[in-house]
């Protein structure tokens, strides 16, 4: 029997751990961060409550820079649905905080 509560109690703190992981509105947003060399606008897609892509809309920074920070840090943010957590691209750190800042700043407007 107390295994049992133990059980619900893992669970309902599972769900409320899901539920903090923040259902978005659908719909899509833009956002604007700041990279390197200037604003970094993307927009997200939000489906069925996560985040399903983020496109970079306008950047600044240097091409082949800002291709990797958008390599690493665009899939681990739809990965994460979110930004928690997710970490800069080593060499093209102020371009990946910019992706981070604009999609921080579109799911603003999601809740």
């Amino acid at each position: 029997e107390n295994t049992m509560k133990k059980l619900i109690v893992l669970a309902a703190a599972a769900l409320l751990a899901a539920g903090a992981n923040a259902a978005y509105k659908d719909g899509s947003y833009t956002g604007e961060g700041q990279g390197k060399s200037g604003p970094v606008k993307v927009q997200v897609t939000v489906k069925a409550g996560k985040i399903a892509s983020v496109k970079v809309l306008e950047q600044k920074e240097t091409p082949m820079i800002f291709k990797g920070a958008e390599a690493g840090v665009i899939p681990a943010i739809v990965k994460a649905n979110g930004t928690k957590g997710v970490a800069t691209v080593s060499g093209a750190t102020l371009s990946s905080k910019g992706i981070i800042a604009a999609t921080n700043a579109a799911l603003a407007k999601a809740k």
